[in-house]
């Protein structure tokens, strides 16, 4: 939607571009100026491209904002010295290279929310420091040759791969590791070891990765062994990243993830324009066209998941998120049927990037905390779980909103994203969703929760005719019913329509189990709830919401008010 309000900080960020140069990239010059400390000193097998390596971080700091020290001398590694860097770069370290004392100031410096990037035999450094370990994600195992590879980029919002394309072919040496880290960090490329001889991880193999870790940040790639690497614009390009990440100044979400199904990621089968405008489709990223439309993934309803999405502005730009909308070719039916979760650099409280758009504002000392400028490519996550929304944003918490509004329901629905006019561009990249139906630890035993509210049996009465109605859920036995076949029992008795009867309106209450038709639902793939008997679905009586409203069996129109989230 339309903004009229600008912020200091968005106005000031959205100045930032990443450039290329001739000594490789350079980032946006609305970078504070930061510190960095790259430390080299060798116990076993030296490289020798480390004095190219220093030389390319001194560049790359003279180009971006940024100060470099360079050392040999573990002596460096006390509190009060660690202390005036942001991040301190292992470049192919090798062996035991810190005494005690020295492993405990930098433990501190880590936990005292400083950053970590590793280059190459960084892992193959401190085997017997488990901090160290955990830290750098994975220990070096073994290497073929040297040869040429193919890297697959999995996460192209980060920093240190935004610039790079799906794939990535290069020369260099190849770890392999002792452990995989993907359970512990955020991998943002593999080798493909199909592509060279000498792999040993098969499938999944993690050649770069970030995480947080003990409040620091922790950034690691295995490139970086030949001198010929630090020519590459590219290498350089995500060394750069690298920095920006662990000094602070560029944000990500590097929280492990495993278990999402992508809904796009170059391919738009299954999706659907609603409304003007489009999206262009190219580099496997989505880029906003006119509008104001809506490009919808109609394939399928969702119900309680994550949903995962990269977003990009370039400027002062407009678009969102729609979520828990139903099946239409007109875009306004998501404005006023679903969620939008704004992306807007520049309105207001509830209505700028983070707010549940018109409903709730984000958190914006935590949103701006977490928040890229203009021009740097950012991650949402947001976390359905019935009628609650939490925002996540670069990794970091900014919005937790309820529905109580009857007309509008989280439960079910369909997931977008927005076109909103000309001159509003935003790009998206790798939308992907895990569903969370099996989160139940008592799958098939819970609440059954709609129009923000519990299916609850009057006065927890147990008498046959015993009113069911909508509740304030308060997780008494009154709201527990157990999935049995296709009956829905709660106090030892069935929710039934009552009567046997199939006229709208007619009222649903407990009775003894009897196997009949009156006593059979059907959850459909909408939501909603059928009594194939009458042909009829579980709704509101009058499209009430407050406790009390009886609930009848009416029509099966999808309705909001008819959408409910079985346990």
């Amino acid at each position: 939607m339309r903004h009229t309000v600008r912020s200091v900080l968005a106005v000031a960020a959205a100045t930032a571009t990443i450039m290329a140069g001739t000594n490789g990239p350079t980032a946006s010059a609305a970078d504070a100026p930061y510190d960095v400390l790259v430390f080299s000193k060798t116990a076993g097998f030296r490289h020798d491209a480390i004095p190219i390596g220093i030389q390319t971080i001194r560049e790359l700091g003279a180009a971006n904002n940024f100060t470099v020290t360079a050392t040999e001398d573990a002596g460096a590694f006390t509190t009060s010295n660690l202390a005036q860097y942001e991040t301190v770069v292992f470049l192919n370290t090798t062996g035991d290279v810190l005494n005690a004392a020295q492993q405990t100031a930098f433990e501190s410096y880590i936990r005292g929310g400083h950053g970590y990037l590793g280059v190459h035999a960084a892992a193959d450094t401190e085997y017997d420091w488990p901090f160290y370990g955990e830290l750098v994600g994975a220990w070096f195992s073994s290497h073929p040759a040297i040869q040429q590879v193919t890297e697959r980029v999995e996460n192209r919002a980060h920093a240190a791969t935004a610039h790079l394309g799906q794939t990535w072919v290069r020369t260099d040496e190849l770890y392999n590791y002792r452990t995989n880290p993907r359970s512990s960090a955020r991998v943002l490329a593999t080798l493909d070891e199909s592509t060279y001889s000498g792999g040993t991880m098969g499938a999944d193999h993690p050649h770069t990765w970030c995480k947080a870790y003990q409040g620091g940040r922790s950034f690691y790639t295995g490139n970086g062994h030949t001198q010929e690497s630090y020519a590459d614009p590219a290498f350089r390009s995500m060394l750069l990243g690298g920095l920006r990440y662990t000094a602070g100044r560029s944000k990500a979400d590097c929280r492990p993830e495993t278990g999402y199904t992508s809904l796009y990621n170059g391919s738009t089968a299954g999706w659907s324009q609603a409304g003007p405008g489009n999206f262009t489709n190219s580099d496997a990223t989505l880029t906003s066209v006119g509008g104001m439309g809506l490009f919808w993934y109609s394939t399928k309803e969702f119900r309680s998941y994550s949903l995962k999405l990269d977003w990009r502005m370039a400027g002062d730009d407009n678009s969102g998120v729609f979520i828990g909308f139903p099946s239409s070719t007109d875009p306004n039916s998501a404005v006023n049927n679903g969620y939008e979760i704004q992306i807007d650099a520049t309105d207001t409280a509830d209505r700028t990037t983070g707010s549940v758009y018109g409903f709730k504002s984000a958190d914006i000392a935590a949103r701006d905390a977490a928040l890229n400028p203009p021009g740097e490519w950012n991650t949402y996550e947001l976390l359905v779980e019935g009628e609650h929304l939490q925002v996540f944003l670069n990794g970091v918490k900014i919005n937790d909103f309820t529905n109580t509004v009857p007309a509008r329901s989280l439960t079910s629905g369909y997931v977008g994203i927005q076109n909103h006019g000309t001159g509003d561009d935003v790009s998206f990249r790798s939308v992907r969703i895990k569903e969370l139906g099996g989160t139940n630890p008592n799958p098939g035993v819970g609440p059954i929760t709609g129009s923000g509210k519990c299916v609850d049996i009057s006065g927890s009465g147990t008498a046959d005719g015993t009113k069911i109605q909508l509740y304030t859920c308060n997780q008494t036995g009154a709201q527990i019913w157990t999935v049995s076949g296709s009956t829905l029992v709660a106090l030892g008795k069935c929710m039934d329509v009552a009567g046997g009867a199939t006229a709208d309106n007619t009222r649903v209450q407990l009775w003894t189990c009897n196997g009949s038709g009156a006593q059979s639902w059907t959850a459909q793939s909408d939501g909603t709830l059928r009594n194939p008997q009458s042909g009829k679905c579980l709704t509101p009586q009058s499209g009430g919401t407050a406790d009390g409203t009886q609930l009848v069996i009416a029509p099966c129109t999808g309705a909001a008010n008819q959408r409910w989230t079985m346990p």
